[in-house]
């Protein structure tokens, strides 16, 4: 099955190219560095690494306290990051800077499966979430690589996907030695697709360890002094196409009672700040740019923070935070950021991807979900005459957030084995 599986993608490697090309003409990154996609190095780099994948910025965000923690634990040690988009490896440079090596993860063929292994020989495989690649994984175990998956998760859509390929998935979790699982149901998912019951524990979410300075905090502060003058800020952070016109509107209509209201608008994606700006004009709704470095001033509806990793500085200067991704069927987006900074958090109907985050901080009323626009407008208007209500929500996101830490201490743990 998995020679069947690799002939199909060495056949479909055309198309994923055209793709790259396709996704490139808004995003040019996508342009650069198709060499690592096939594990062709220009460069010699460091052996026996230890080696962390993480997709994109979700999980290259939620890998970096344990990244770090082991830096300091294993001071000697190299730490290889694979991803796969150039957002994750933008911010994998930012935040990591030199201390680690970065290429993305190349192509599941078993050519540059195998000269990426050769390159690296890792002494330690760790991938972050749910990434089954069949070939790597059988490569891992060819070289006798321990190989994990840590804050695993999988939906019940994707293990009904899994499920109907057992001939290709059953292998492959074979060659994997633990996997940490968020939760109990993921744990059980993994078992319903092949992982044997041993090799599965329950460590929780690596997201709840979110790091969150003091000098965040005041960088976050200071912004909201000296670009916001005292305004009211509401940020919707993670937004996807077709939810902006969703805010814009609602924007509009409780302006009318708020006259100092200001909207912050964080795109998801960095190649749609232009397609947002020009929706804001289309709006009639006065935009200021954050590369612009200009203040806000009353005549300012808009600020489009058209810029990367700076979300939780963000998150700090607003008195509000909506979580994107959850107005449509997305699947939402990690809400813990925000609450461990202290910003009263809401989001919408739409939080598959988080659901068991969800549904917690709903049982502690530490959030609001808005099911649509007219709760949306109900809950801003009234954190925005309560002050002690919108301190009590913050309090009761922090706390959730403080209460479900040390699954990165709990990984390190079971990695330090084998590291």
């Amino acid at each position: 099955m998995r020679a069947f599986y690799s002939c199909l993608f060495y056949l479909l490697i055309p198309f994923i190219l055209l793709r790259l090309i396709w996704r490139s003409i808004k995003a040019p990154a996508y342009r650069h560095r198709w060499s690592e996609r096939f594990a062709l190095y220009s460069k010699e780099f460091p052996r026996n690494v230890i080696w962390f994948h993480a997709v994109s910025v979700g999980e290259v965000e939620a890998l970096f306290p344990l990244a770090k923690k082991i830096q300091r634990q294993y001071p000697d040690a190299t730490l290889l990051i694979t991803t796969t988009t150039p957002t994750g490896s933008a911010r994998v440079k930012a935040v990591m800077q030199e201390s680690v090596e970065h290429v993305y993860l190349p192509y599941d063929i078993p050519c540059a499966v195998g000269r990426f292994i050769r390159c690296f020989k890792p002494r330690i495989a760790v991938i972050m979430e749910t990434e089954i690649w069949p070939n790597l994984f059988a490569c891992c175990g060819k070289n006798e690589i321990p190989l994990y998956i840590i804050n695993a998760r999988l939906s019940e859509k994707s293990a009904s996907g899994y499920q109907k390929i057992p001939a290709l998935i059953y292998p492959a979790l074979a060659h994997v030695k633990l996997i940490a699982a968020q939760t109990q149901d993921d744990a059980n998912r993994f078992a319903t697709i092949g992982a044997k019951t041993e090799t599965v524990k329950t460590l929780g979410n690596i997201k709840f360890d979110v790091e969150v300075s003091s000098e965040i905090i005041g960088q976050g502060l200071q912004l909201k002094a000296d670009l916001f003058g005292g305004r009211f800020v509401w940020l919707i952070a993670s937004t996807h196409k077709d939810e902006e016109a969703i805010f814009l509107e609602i924007y509009k209509k409780i302006k009318q009672n708020i006259p100092e209201l200001l909207l912050v608008i964080v795109p998801r994606h960095p190649e749609r700040f232009g397609e947002v700006k020009k929706l804001c004009e289309q709006n009639q709704l006065a935009v200021v740019m954050r590369t612009s470095g200009e203040i806000c001033h009353q005549y300012a509806d808009v600020y489009l923070a058209d810029t990367m990793g700076e979300l939780k500085v963000l998150y700090a200067s607003s008195d509000v935070a909506f979580v994107g991704g959850s107005m449509v069927p997305v699947g939402g987006h990690n809400i813990l950021e925000a609450a461990a900074v202290g910003t009263p958090v809401l989001f919408g109907p739409y939080m598959a991807n988080f659901k068991e985050i969800a549904e917690g901080v709903l049982r502690r009323d530490a959030a609001i979900q808005c099911q649509g626009e007219s709760e949306i407008i109900n809950a801003i208007v009234a954190l925005y005459a309560d002050s002690a209500y919108r301190q009590s929500l913050a309090e009761k996101g922090k706390a959730f957030v403080q209460q479900n830490q040390g699954a990165a201490a709990r990984i390190f743990d079971m990695l330090s084995q084998d590291i």
